[in-house]
């Protein structure tokens, strides 16, 4: 079907978007809370969800290279599971993208004040959500580049930071030796606060990897996607483990748990406080710039996935067709308007609530991306059973283990999204995600019975 969007991302830059919006806030800022709730364990943590999103990455790979079309898993999941899925999948994820964009741009105001305590949160949160949404208003290779250059300098930090961080392990630095094993062996152990709080942990993590998706709603805009989808959702196999789960690591076996959540709520990243102990500010100013390079990664990355996302619902008539506008750049202008009211509600929600914000908007954007999650899983499975009754050749990627593998992390979302109604920060998932998921049901059959009346009007 044809959509107006330009084919114009490269390989690499296709495998950049993937990894930039699947290693963000989350990680960055988001850790601090994980650790606050599961101490050392946290690293256990990361792992499990780790298997999650590699098994989601695969699973939407296997799709995306026989079916890579404008909006991605969310017209996948039109094409096998029937439109009512397809038209609740999309506009889940493009909920939780927007609302996750806030949370990012908040993150981002957070590291400002690193520098400038002084500076109210609200005023880095506009200057910064004007320069991304310019960005996105370009045309999609300018995007394409700008975004990969971003994600490359956390991807090279994070590396580094492994580096420096088993370096002090092992040596330590002048005048500050090495902690060695003390800081999971003392201050209440691996497991300072149970094994429940580190489940309950789940619920934060699992937010750390919202972003895997992106490599399928890419493929739209990539210039070759046959090749350019197996190979960047192969490399987030080996990137996500590396970074999530060694850098981590790193972080609580350096600094006291305890220290790296930090005692006055989120409002700065436990990466930036562990050179703040090793005794290095200079490294802790550095640090600080990437981790807010890293926010304005992925809020670059979520604005554009959600801007795709909202356009493919136009191009199916599941949204206003005004929203299929396309500007001389190849932009779906008005479908980044739309997504850009997460940004208001971050600048409203620094403006009323600042300490608050970012695990807010984290509760607010979970239940829509785990149930996303688990559609897609649902669509894998039945993308699978629909290709054997064919008899059609195997997709050149496969998910190792499915129906079994696909079949267990739908278990582990389902818990873990049972889960988020029993924590303080993230209970808002619970009071808002069933109600909108009954209100996106009663607006399909909306759309369905204006679409059936369209039908039955006489041509002119």
């Amino acid at each position: 079907m044809e959509t107006g969007l330009r084919r114009e991302l490269s390989s690499r830059q296709v495998g950049m978007i993937a990894l930039g919006g699947a290693i963000g806030t989350g990680l960055f800022l988001g850790s601090g809370l994980a650790i606050s709730m599961a101490g050392p364990s946290v690293v256990v943590v990361y792992a499990v969800a780790a298997v999650v999103a590699l098994a989601l990455a695969y699973a939407l790979a296997e799709m995306t290279v026989v079916h890579p079309e404008a909006g991605g898993f969310g017209a996948i999941a039109h094409r096998y599971l029937g439109p009512l899925a397809g038209f609740v999948q999309r506009w889940l994820y493009v909920v939780a993208q927007i609302v996750n964009i806030g949370s990012e741009v908040v993150a981002a105001g957070l590291y400002i004040q690193f520098w400038w305590p002084q500076v109210p949160l609200w005023m880095p949160v506009v200057a910064f959500s004007v320069l991304i949404l310019t960005v996105n208003t370009l045309s999609v290779r300018f995007f394409g580049e700008f975004e990969y250059w971003f994600a490359m300098i956390k991807v090279v930090t994070i590396v580094a930071f492994i580096g420096i961080g088993a370096y002090f392990l092992l040596f330590g630095f002048a005048g500050h030796p090495s902690p060695g094993l003390s800081a999971i062996t003392e201050h209440g152990g691996f497991l300072p606060n149970g094994l429940g709080a580190a489940w309950l942990a789940l619920s934060v993590v699992s937010f750390s990897y919202l972003g895997t998706e992106a490599v399928a709603v890419t493929a739209a805009e990539s210039r070759d996607p046959e090749r350019d989808v197996p190979r960047a959702a192969r490399s987030m196999v080996l990137r996500l483990g590396l970074f999530y789960v060694l850098g981590t690591a790193v972080l609580v076996l350096v600094v006291p748990w305890s220290e790296a959540a930090g005692v006055e709520g989120i409002t700065q990243s436990p990466f930036v406080r562990l050179f703040e102990y090793a005794g290095v500010p200079a490294a802790a100013g550095v640090m600080n710039f990437v981790v807010l390079t890293a926010a304005l990664s992925a809020m670059n990355t979520n604005l554009y996935l959600s801007s795709r996302m909202v356009h493919s619902l136009a191009v199916v008539r599941q949204a206003p067709r005004g929203l299929l506008k396309i500007s001389k750049r190849g932009v779906p202008s008005r479908s980044l308007g739309v997504c850009a009211v997460g940004l208001v509600i971050a600048v409203l929600a620094s403006v009323f609530s600042p300490k608050d914000a970012f695990p807010l908007l984290i509760g607010a954007a979970l239940f829509s991306g785990l149930a996303a999650w688990i559609i897609i899983f649902a669509t894998h499975f039945a993308f699978r059973r629909a290709r054997e009754r064919e008899g059609a050749a195997p997709s050149s990627i496969r998910l190792p283990g499915a129906p079994v593998t696909s079949g267990l992390a739908v278990l582990v979302l389902v818990a873990v999204l049972v889960t988020t109604g029993f924590t303080d920060q993230f209970f808002v998932a619970w009071l808002a995600g069933p109600p909108f998921l009954v209100l996106l049901v009663l607006a399909y059959l909306v759309v369905r019975r204006r679409a059936a009346a369209r039908a039955d009007e006489p041509a002119a």
